[in-house]
């Protein structure tokens, strides 16, 4: 990678112990829950890691694919922002995560959304314009990245005192009163973490935010419990249970992680077991209604056509008799 790559790694990369439960000071349910959430955000690093030193996109790419099966799209995560930090801090128009998304990336499109998110939290914003987020669609999990970033490193404020986004500045645009809510989908997710994949734990937390936000924090709990897993069967069922009157919304976030795992090709046990559970049906059934939820959504109307897809999927699953 040659010595600027290594010393720009050197100097972009987190140290891996912020990464470490007990520095964050989220909850510990037992060492094998430790050790998953850990490894996550170990793996989120190594991804960091390899786009701060590459020397192109393909050469982090080579090394991204070698990245345990399960962690794996955690390391994309970690690559995209660390591509979009490299972009916001060169003159001129983003280049490394454009390529990223045209690569092996697009098949992690998800969560290389969520890691330019993780970028914007991490940088000035005047630099908040050199970050890539092509697709009108999916541009809002940049918000959900920043979210997550947000509560899970700035805990004390975005959890514990429950600290919302006013008047956010991005993207500016007719639907920024979104904003509030696609970044509560991202502080949803780090909740998972936060309550250490214990379902009582993580209610708790989020039953501590006002009504109005609950529903996109059920949604973004429902994601991270299906995506990073975590939960034995019978606390999925927990948290099916405590989380009764935000099913519609569970259901959507397991089904979003569902579509962005069999998209990636990660296709793994413990997020079978939490579809069955929060959707009813197989990871690749669920993907299916996100896929049908797309046909003829609406653009430029007075509702983001992000927020009209996940009410159709909570729709569905409603109809079907899932929740």
């Amino acid at each position: 990678m040659g010595v600027f790559g290594t010393l720009r790694r050197k100097i972009l990369t987190p140290d891996v112990s912020e990464t470490k439960l007990d520095v964050r000071g989220f909850h510990v349910k037992n060492p094998q829950a430790r050790e998953l959430l850990e490894t996550i955000g170990a793996s989120f690093l190594r991804g960091f890691g390899h786009a701060a030193e590459a020397s192109d996109v393909s050469a982090a790419e080579r090394e991204l694919e070698s990245v345990p099966f399960r962690f794996r799209g955690f390391a994309y995560e970690g690559a995209a922002m660390g591509f979009a930090v490299r972009d916001a801090l060169r003159p001129g128009r983003p280049r490394y995560v454009p390529q990223l998304l045209a690569g092996r990336g697009d098949a992690h499109v998800y969560m290389a959304y969520v890691g330019v998110g993780w970028a914007m939290a991490r940088l000035p914003r005047p630099l908040w314009s050199r970050l890539a987020a092509p697709d009108p669609l999916l541009r809002w999990l940049v918000l959900d990245g920043y979210g997550f970033h947000q509560a899970y490193f700035r805990t004390d404020r975005y959890v514990r005192r429950r600290y919302r986004e006013e008047n956010f500045p991005w993207p500016g645009d007719d639907h920024g009163w979104y904003a509030g809510h696609a970044i509560d989908q991202g502080i949803g997710r780090a909740l998972w973490f936060v309550g250490g994949t214990d379902p009582e734990r993580v209610a708790q937390l989020i039953e501590a935010y006002p009504r109005e936000r609950r529903a996109d924090l059920w949604s973004g709990t429902g994601l991270a419990a299906t995506y990073a897993g975590g939960a034995d069967e019978d606390e999925l069922r927990t948290l099916w249970e405590r989380g009764a009157e935000y099913r519609p919304q569970l259901a959507q976030g397991s089904a979003f992680a569902a579509g962005a795992r069999v998209r990636a090709g990660l296709l793994g046990p413990h997020t079978e077991l939490a579809t069955q559970i929060f959707c009813g049906m197989p990871a690749a059934q669920a993907q299916k209604v996100t896929d049908e939820a797309l046909v003829d959504l609406p653009e430029g109307g007075s509702v983001p056509s992000w927020e009209v897809w996940r009410q159709r999927i909570s729709a569905s699953f409603v109809s079907l008799g899932q929740c």
